[in-house]
Parts: C-alpha cells; structure tokens; sequence
C-alpha cells in the first residue's frame, strides 16, 4: 500500500491553539479524518485574519480549495488541545498549497498533517483569479 506523505516547509508563516471538540471524534471516539480538514479550514481563517483578509478577500480575490490531503501520526480526543501551523507555500500564478501541521500541545507529539491546494477566485466575474499582490505582501510582512 503506498501511502500519502506530506513534506512539511522547514518554518511555518502562523500558528494558532484549538481544542478538539466532541463533534470532531469519530465512532471510535478519536479526532476524525473530515474534522481535521475542519480544523485545517479554522486554522486558515485565522491565518487570514491575522493578516487582516477573509477567505472572500484575500487581498483582492477569493479563495477556493481545489484539493486536500490528510496524513495521521497519532490519535487526539476531545478536550484536547491542538496548536496548528500554517503555511502558505508552492506559488504558482493563480494559487498555493497551504500545509498545516497539528501536534498536541500537552506532550508536544505530532497529531496529524495536512495540505490544501488554494486557487484565487474572483467571485463577481466566477473566475479563476491571479494571486493578488496584497496577498503576497501581507504574508511578507507577516514573515517578517
């Protein structure tokens, strides 16, 4: 079986603390695999804000994720907290991929990791946008 691996970017541009709430366990009463994508998308949001964009302004364009993966290390229960990385990295000329790293902040051990691939949007005209210049200067900024 040939498994998905996710290189993680040596620094990461954000990092923000959330707990694993009781709707995000499975039936096995751990983290679920469409929760940490949840999680993903919470950690996003407060990447833009700290940047002070949206995920409908993003410097001048929407956002909207056209693909995503999920690779587990250990298992995480509700109650817990989380600290989330987030990296906005691999630009091309009308989107990224956006890496996201969860370790469990009590032992420091890695929960999970995750990629999403970003494409800017102009939803007015319903198309595919280019990657805003305030974007990028906004996370230049942030890097700094």
């Amino acid at each position: 079986m040939t498994r998905i691996k996710i290189d993680l970017p040596e620094s990461a541009d954000y990092a923000t603390e959330m707990r694993v709430r009781v709707g995000d366990a499975n039936y096995a009463g751990h983290l679920a695999n469409n929760a940490v994508l949840l999680l993903a998308h919470e950690a996003r949001v407060r990447f833009l804000n700290e940047m002070g964009m949206s995920e409908m302004d993003a410097g001048g364009a929407g956002l909207i994720m056209n693909d995503a993966a999920v690779v587990y290390e250990a298992q995480a229960y509700p109650g817990e907290t989380l600290r989330a990385t987030v990296t906005a990295k691999d630009f091309g000329p009308v989107g990224c991929d956006m890496f996201f790293r969860f370790t469990r902040t009590s032992d420091g051990k890695e929960i999970a990791r995750a990629k999403t691939g970003v494409v800017f949007f102009d939803y007015d005209k319903q198309k595919i946008a280019r990657v805003p210049q305030a974007f990028r200067d906004a996370l230049e900024k942030l890097r700094a």
